[in-house]
Parts: C-alpha cells; sequence; structure tokens
C-alpha cells in the first residue's frame, strides 16, 4: 500500500452509481471537500479519462467493471465499492478534526477492523485537535519565518505537543 493524501483542488474526480452506495461516495467526498463530477454508465471514454479517479458504487459487477477498465485504459485511478479487485486503492476510515485527518486501512483486508480503528481515534481525538493544529500551524509558520531549519521546527513542534500535554 502507498499512503497519499490528494488535493481535491488539483484533481477531476468522478461518481458513478446508484442507490445508497452512490449516496455514501458521494457524502464521503463531500466530506473531503471534494467536489465530483457525475458519471453516467453511458460516459464515453474520453469523458472518463479526463478524470484524474473515479468512484463507482451500487452499480451491477458487470457495469462497475466495463466502467473501470474504460476509466482505467485512459489513466484513471479506479475505486470500486465492495470489489477490491476491480480497485486501484481502498479508501480507509477516516476521522476528521478540522484540517487533521487521521486514517486507519487495512488495505482492503478487513474494513471492520479499520471501522473499530476510527472509532477508537474519534474518541481519542476529539474536536479541540482542530485547535491543536491551528496552534502548531501558526507557531510553525512563525519559526519558518524566522529562517529555523526543518529538524529545529520538527523539534519544536514535538515539544509543544509534549508542553501542552496534548498526547498525555
Amino acid at each position: 500500500m502507498l499512503p497519499i493524501t490528494l488535493n481535491p483542488q488539483m484533481i477531476r474526480v468522478g461518481l458513478a452509481g446508484a442507490g445508497d452506495g452512490l449516496a455514501r461516495r458521494a457524502a464521503l467526498l463531500a466530506d473531503a471537500g471534494v467536489n465530483a463530477v457525475s458519471v453516467a454508465v453511458e460516459s464515453s471514454d474520453a469523458a472518463l479519462h479526463c478524470l484524474s479517479v473515479l468512484f463507482v458504487a451500487g452499480l451491477e459487477r458487470e457495469v462497475s467493471a466495463d466502467l473501470a477498465r474504460r476509466a482505467r485504459a485512459g489513466g484513471v485511478l479506479v475505486n470500486v465499492e465492495d470489489i477490491p479487485e476491480l480497485c486501484d486503492f481502498h479508501m480507509p476510515a477516516v476521522v476528521r478534526r478540522g484540517a487533521l485527518m487521521l486514517t486507519a486501512s487495512t488495505g482492503g483486508r478487513a474494513p471492520g477492523l479499520a471501522r473499530r480503528l476510527r472509532e477508537w481515534l474519534q474518541k481519542h481525538f476529539g474536536p479541540e485537535w482542530d485547535e491543536h493544529l491551528q496552534a502548531l500551524g501558526i507557531a510553525r509558520e512563525s519559526w519558518r519565518a524566522d529562517g529555523l531549519a526543518p529538524e529545529e521546527v520538527s523539534r519544536r513542534t514535538r515539544n509543544m505537543v509534549e508542553k501542552k500535554g496534548w498526547l498525555s
């Protein structure tokens, strides 16, 4: 697995599907700040190939496989909900606290465990972490403006977290 975080402003995301699966993926993408393009099953290959990422959910396997094959032929990364063998990537369980994003992934092998880990993270990282991150971000900007080396910025970040007792 290769964990990455994509900037939603720099990619074009498509969403194809129906029913509850489509609604779940649409909500996940909206929570991430992604304005997904609606993709019809009968979309042309050219329309698919202008995407960076395609999410497919709630469609029959054959339809999903055809969409995935056609999109992938244009270099598009594909995720088909609940059909791991059709996926180029898996979605982690996510906890968001403002700009702080904590994830747990099992590479699609045990989604129930990832869900349980998300619940644990939600309990241990409350809404106050948005404020913690904002404070750290302001401090980091100041340290960098002072010309401190990355190693020193990292050391000061660690010290601030320790001093405040945020992980105690």
